[in-house]
């Protein structure tokens, strides 16, 4: 591949760019030498650079917020555009609750702008730390049962394409195909420009809580919250202590209520955080730790936020993945499964984490509904449960490679009870794993060749798998 030689024009028409740097995601279990990151903020900027592009040769990645860990925002000796600046408001009609978004902007800014109107966002991560545009590119779901990922919010978006035009996405007509490739699709398609979201109500909840035996959560979740139009938000937390290691889990249901207190809309920040983050760190250092954080989150958490509106029950307990350490760092991991094979599933999945000693800090079970789109999909064919994995691992090459080893051990569990995983995440599971669990990938490839026949956008995720 030629450098990028495209200096001088990239200067001029970004006015802000990093030369020979080196960018990690948040992960920072991989550092890459990248010959630009360039922060845009208008059209022309993304346009100018893709034309500096195919001139030399070189490859585009796309980034936001750096959370996907699995080489999806670099390339070495590549561009990088940062979007994050790229964050305007376009166009809001309250009436029909359609919000129009430049694709950097966060979620956190989203909140903050609806919640002037008394309106939410649908379906978002636990997280307002994310950009627009990256949900989309991961097709990322949220702690609401009623809907799916949120793919589920999208009317519509524009793409800026390899070959510099923009065309016009919709879920139901104008290039129905690019919609479900681009969602989804880790920036492989084109710039995500900026997204037609439908909105939803700002309700007030009323948070409850309460601990069961990990072989009732089916029949709970069958019984109380699916379907159940008065609930609002629903999670479930898997004991991480030593002492109940995945045999308890905590409830955590937010129902529909007309209680309203005096600062309820008012968008507050969680202030214990720090509390939150003292734990979370003595978790990662002794087992004993786990036990107390496990202990406390079992008798204070339903005391905290009892009344919120949506906005403020959205927002993030933690600062997420917020951790730095020349040692060990933090990831995330998630696998998805039938309901009918839930009890077969997390027994399995707890003799892997005990017999590998996975340092587990936080689980978290959400509901993932049947879905038909996008094209690369991780929902399975029939209503499933996913679990979400905290975890601290090593970085030096030994623990890489026992984190590598005991993903393909989870990923091959997953695909035995036909279930799935996450391609958000590292590069762990091998080259037949992901075939076998994504067996539309090929297709997908290929249509993104079709699409981008000269390969311009481009990452580690997507050199490593085709």
């Amino acid at each position: 591949m030629k450098p990028f030689i495209g200096s001088w024009l990239c200067f001029f028409v970004a006015g802000n760019i990093c030369f020979a740097n080196p960018i990690h995601d948040v992960s920072r279990l991989e550092t890459v030498e990248v010959n630009h990151i360039a922060h845009v903020k208008d059209v022309n900027d993304m346009k100018s650079f893709i034309k500096v592009a195919i001139k030399d040769n070189s490859k585009i990645s796309i980034a936001g917020a750096r959370h996907s860990q699995g080489g999806h925002i670099y390339y070495p000796g590549g561009l990088v555009l940062d979007m994050t600046p790229f964050n305007r408001t376009l166009f809001f009609d309250r009436k029909k609750k359609i919000l129009t978004i430049e694709s950097g902007a966060t979620w956190e800014y989203v909140q903050n702008y609806l919640n002037d109107f008394d309106l939410a966002v649908k379906v978002m991560q636990a997280s307002n730390i994310f950009t627009v545009g990256g949900s989309l590119s991961v097709n990322a779901h949220g702690r609401d049962p009623h809907f799916g990922s949120v793919i589920d919010s999208v009317r519509g978006f524009r793409l800026l394409m390899a070959d510099g035009s923009i065309k016009d996405v919709s879920r139901t007509n104008k290039n129905k195909e690019l919609f479900d490739m681009a969602i989804g699709g880790f920036g492989l398609f084109g710039i995500i420009l900026d997204v037609d979201l439908d909105v939803t109500t700002n309700d007030v909840y009323e948070k409850k809580t309460q601990i069961i035996d990990w072989k009732e959560y089916p029949k709970y979740f069958k019984d109380n919250v699916q379907g159940n139009t008065e609930l609002g938000l629903h999670f479930a937390w898997p004991s991480v202590s030593p002492y109940s290691f995945m045999e308890e889990v905590l409830i955590a249901d937010y129902k529909i209520t007309e209680q309203r207190e005096e600062d309820t809309f008012d968008i507050t920040e969680e202030s214990l955080i720090p509390f939150n983050r003292f734990f979370l760190w003595l978790s990662r250092v002794t087992s004993w730790g786990k036990g107390l954080r496990w202990f406390l989150q079992k008798h204070l958490i339903g005391y905290r936020g009892v009344i919120s509106s949506r906005n403020n029950a959205m927002r993030p307990e933690v600062k997420f993945l917020d951790y730095s350490s020349t040692k060990d760092t933090d990831i995330l991991q998630e696998y998805f499964f039938p309901i009918e094979a839930y009890e077969e599933f997390i027994s399995q999945l707890k003799a892997i984490l005990v017999e590998e000693k996975v340092n587990v800090l936080s689980m978290t079970l959400r509901y993932v509904p049947k879905a038909t789109a996008p094209f690369l999909r991780y929902a399975a064919d029939t209503d499933a449960f996913s679990i979400v994995l905290y975890i601290n691992q090593g970085l030096s090459a030994e623990e890489v490679a026992k984190a590598q080893f005991w993903t393909e051990r989870i990923v091959d569990l997953a695909l035995s009870v036909k279930g799935n995983y996450y391609l958000a995440y590292q590069r762990y599971p091998t080259k037949e794993q992901i075939r076998k669990a994504y067996p539309q990938i090929d297709k997908f490839f290929a249509q993104k060749k079709r699409f981008d026949p000269n390969e311009i956008f481009y990452s580690k995720f997507y050199e490593h798998y085709k």
